[in-house]
């Protein structure tokens, strides 16, 4: 592995050095390292560029590491990864993605991620996307990821996009059969002429399933967000979505929270709040000693691990 894939493997996933446990790396559209366990198989695909992860039934406390990585101007990586989570077992997936880019062509990871958790099946999933590099080409990741959750199944998504990726489109959908719960944590922020769109759709089909989605995000300098989630309640269950913005300088945002209720026992609300920095916050830690720019970025920072 060349030295830029190394800088961005430790910024996305935090491991240095050397991996354990069940992993695989991909580098520029290609496999550069992969390890199986006994619990955790890796294979790749037959039909399409990606990954077979395999979790055996009852596995508990293992962490899979999955880390993308685009070094160069001019590639546009696409991979399919579908992971087989077996009944009762419990496992954490970090699937972290950087682009780098020095030159003026677009360099681009877009990574469909399916998920099947069997009964009782419990995941929790953090991915974190990075860009980097100071050529003028476009840093793009659009992840797409579907997920599909059996009776009594927990799938937690824990993502992050703090900066340099100049656009994304990320798109999550999923389908949640009886008691299954899934809690997605989103943090944002763009800057400069960034833009960034999300995108959920959550079926509520099981009795007593239920979803929370938060997303939390910034958006400075002229940079756009949007933000679109729609929950379909087809049955006693309850959902929750919350989108909370902060705009700096010029940026924009705008917030589309959507709710269906297709049966009298779903129990369904959506939350959105855009708006500046507070002065009195501002004030108020500069009476510390701060400046404005170190207290804007204190609240900025403070908001985004909330």
């Amino acid at each position: 592995m060349n030295p830029i894939t190394q800088k961005l493997l430790e910024m996305v996933t935090g491991v240095k050095g050397a991996f354990e446990g069940a992993f695989s790396i991909r580098e520029d559209g290609a496999c550069a390292a992969s390890q199986s366990t006994r619990n955790v198989s890796i294979t790749p695909k037959k039909d399409a560029p990606g990954l077979v992860v395999r979790v055996r039934p009852g596995t508990q406390g293992e962490r899979v590491y999955i880390p993308a990585c685009v070094t160069h101007a001019g590639v546009d990586d696409l991979v399919y990864n579908d992971f087989l989570i077996g009944e009762n077992a419990q496992v954490t997936i970090v699937a972290g993605c950087g682009v780098h880019s020095d030159g003026e062509e677009e360099a681009r990871h877009n990574g469909i991620h399916r998920f099947f958790l069997e009964k009782g099946a419990q995941v929790r999933y953090e991915e974190k996307h990075i860009g980097d590099g100071r050529g003028p080409g476009i840093r793009r990741i659009d992840p797409v990821t579907d997920a599909q959750l059996a009776q009594d199944a927990l799938l937690e998504m824990d993502t992050v996009q703090l900066g340099g990726v100049d656009h994304t489109l990320r798109t999550t959908r999923a389908q949640l059969g009886p008691r299954a719960r899934l809690v997605i944590r989103e943090r944002i922020l763009t800057d400069g002429e960034e833009q960034a769109q999300t995108d959920f759709s959550v079926e509520l089909n099981g009795e007593d399933s239920g979803v929370d989605l938060i997303s939390r995000s910034v958006a400075k300098g002229h940079s756009h967000q949007q933000y679109h989630s729609k929950i379909s309640g087809n049955c006693r269950c309850t959902g929750h979505s919350e989108c909370d913005a902060i705009l700096v300088g010029q940026g924009t945002v705008n917030a589309a929270p959507e709710l269906y209720a297709g049966d009298v026992d779903a129990s369904l609300i959506h939350e959105a709040a855009i708006g500046k920095i507070a002065g009195e916050q501002i004030l108020k830690l500069r009476t510390l000693g701060l400046t404005e720019e170190e207290a804007e970025q204190r609240i900025i920072d403070g908001f985004l691990r909330g």
